[in-house]
């Protein structure tokens, strides 16, 4: 069993057969590191009994949390071994590199694996992400600008390499944005950020993005990657009014009435009351063309920003010539190997 700091860990992180969390579930899904499985030290009633009682007994704490980690690492390595054989490569950590991933570590490595633990734990792994994040982005963007509906999302999702900030962020980024659900916690969405463009950059110095606001539902976007996006090469994608129906409708096509009109409160002090009386009523005879329609040209497009410098517009009513007029134009200013 060795340990690394964050730098010689993650070096050694493509070799892992596994990588174990041995935080509390709570903690795991939180955030945690890419690629992880959570097999707890403690669990998380567990982990706050010992967290109390440390505070009253360090060694009556200690003792506590040896017995239930004996008790959590023996239900673990059945698992554990469907995952990863005996002497495979295998990385842990917890929270600060302390007794809980010692205590996996050490069962694990006198059974024969092989085990390397990351020093500091997640926290060193938090460290090190905030500290890259910033740096000045090492990619170079594309960014693709647009009205709501003019297929940027669509194109970003067939374009290589890409970074997906919707999809990350789990928010379409408008005021209906929510509609998939929970969006992950801040770390989590720093966390992801770094590690897709970290793999981005081994390869190219050019990737696609589609132009957001600094906010993306209730994340923020790192400044430094919100700066890159705003400077590089900007693409305006248009589309007809007709297209952007469509797109709008596939993309809200799952709107369920609370999530509707909670919207619509929201935006009712941009709109008037005669525009929000028509969307509602074409939202109760079920007219989801009429709404999106509504929506696009007497919302969406009177708060849109439209970006000062754009260096091409490139039409997305043909989609598979807007993305080969795209690749075009990567193709351009690209330095580095490509794939598409």
């Amino acid at each position: 069993m060795s340990d690394l700091d964050i730098k010689n860990w993650l070096e050694q992180r493509e070799n892992f057969d596994l990588i174990i969390d041995a935080r509390s579930p709570h903690e795991f899904l939180y955030s945690h590191i890419k690629n992880s499985k959570n097999f707890y030290a403690l669990n998380d009633t567990q982990h706050q009994q010992t967290g109390t009682l440390y505070k009253q007994s360090r060694a009556d704490a200690k003792i506590l949390g040896a017995k239930f980690a004996c008790e959590n690492i023996a239900k673990h390595l059945e698992e554990i071994q469907k995952i990863a054989k005996v002497g495979s490569l295998v990385g842990i950590y917890c929270a600060r590199g302390g007794m809980r991933s010692a205590s996996i570590a050490q069962v694990l490595s006198m059974i024969g694996y092989r085990i390397l633990r990351l020093s500091g734990g997640y926290k060193a792994y938090r460290t090190h992400v905030q500290n890259e994040l910033e740096k000045p982005v090492k990619l170079k963007f594309i960014t693709l600008f647009g009205n709501t509906g003019s297929y940027k999302t669509k194109l970003i999702n067939e374009l290589s390499p890409s970074l997906n900030l919707e999809k990350i962020a789990n928010h379409l980024g408008s005021v209906f944005g929510a509609i998939n659900g929970t969006q992950p916690s801040q770390k989590a969405f720093e966390d992801e950020l770094f590690e897709q463009i970290s793999d981005i950059t081994k390869h190219h110095n050019l990737c696609f993005i589609e132009g957001e606001s600094r906010r993306i539902g209730m994340l923020t976007l790192p400044k430094s990657i919100y700066e890159a996006m705003r400077s590089g090469v900007n693409i305006e994608i248009k589309a007809s009014l007709s297209k952007r129906v469509e797109c709008t409708m596939s993309d809200y096509k799952m709107v369920d009435d609370d999530f509707f009109y909670d919207c619509i409160r929201k935006i009712s002090p941009f709109i008037s009351a005669e525009v929000k009386a028509d969307v509602c009523d074409a939202y109760e005879k079920s007219d989801t063309s009429k709404v999106c329609e509504l929506l696009l040209t007497k919302y969406y497009d009177k708060v849109y920003k439209k970006q000062e410098r754009i260096d091409y517009v490139v039409c997305s009513d043909d989609i598979e010539n807007a993305k080969d007029k795209l690749i075009e134009i990567f193709k351009k200013h690209d330095t580095k190997t490509h794939n598409f």
